[in-house]
């Protein structure tokens, strides 16, 4: 790679090339005579706090901390160690009272090779098949409880925002 001795000279970037008269700015780029991107800022959320409160940036990363929760989660040996460090009650109690009992933490892989478009006039769909680099594929982290009734699937989010009731034993 060159960079420019004296201005006015042809000089050459990562990936293009320059004429001597070079009279435009760049922004700052990874590779193009610029520092590295900003890192994205990630925290857990607090028991019984809002996420709505919270500006849009860290609920924007909250995705990264699950992401990495599962990929922890999937590698870890022991699980329910894992859950007791990640702080997941395994009993807790939601908003509305209710004592909610885990009873497993489930991973699920998606892939979208499809997609719907409403005809005009509401009259059916019209399916394609999306080509390779349009396909995406993405997890979904649940944690089942049993709330005394029946089965209750809460994210990750929802899990943490439990009041815990868990003993140390459990």
């Amino acid at each position: 790679m060159h960079f420019e001795q004296n201005p006015g000279e042809p000089h050459w970037h990562d990936d293009h090339h320059h004429a001597p008269s070079h009279a435009h700015a760049h922004p700052p780029q990874r590779g193009h005579n610029g520092g590295p991107l900003p890192a994205q800022w990630q925290r857990l959320h607090r028991r019984g706090e809002n996420t709505e409160d919270l500006p849009a940036t860290e609920r924007r990363d909250f995705d990264l901390v699950e992401a990495a929760f599962v990929e922890g989660f999937a590698r870890c040996s022991d699980p329910t160690s894992f859950l007791r460090l990640a702080r997941v009650p395994f009993i807790g109690i939601d908003a509305a009272g209710r004592r909610l009992h885990l009873l497993r933490v489930e991973v699920e892989e998606l892939t979208d090779i499809g997609s719907l478009t409403p005809l005009l006039g509401g009259a059916g769909m019209r399916y394609a098949p999306l080509p390779a680099r349009l396909a995406s594929r993405r997890r979904r982290l649940r944690f089942v409880y049993h709330n005394g009734e029946q089965i209750e699937p809460l994210d990750l989010t929802a899990a943490l925002a439990l009041q815990n009731q868990s003993d140390s034993t459990e």
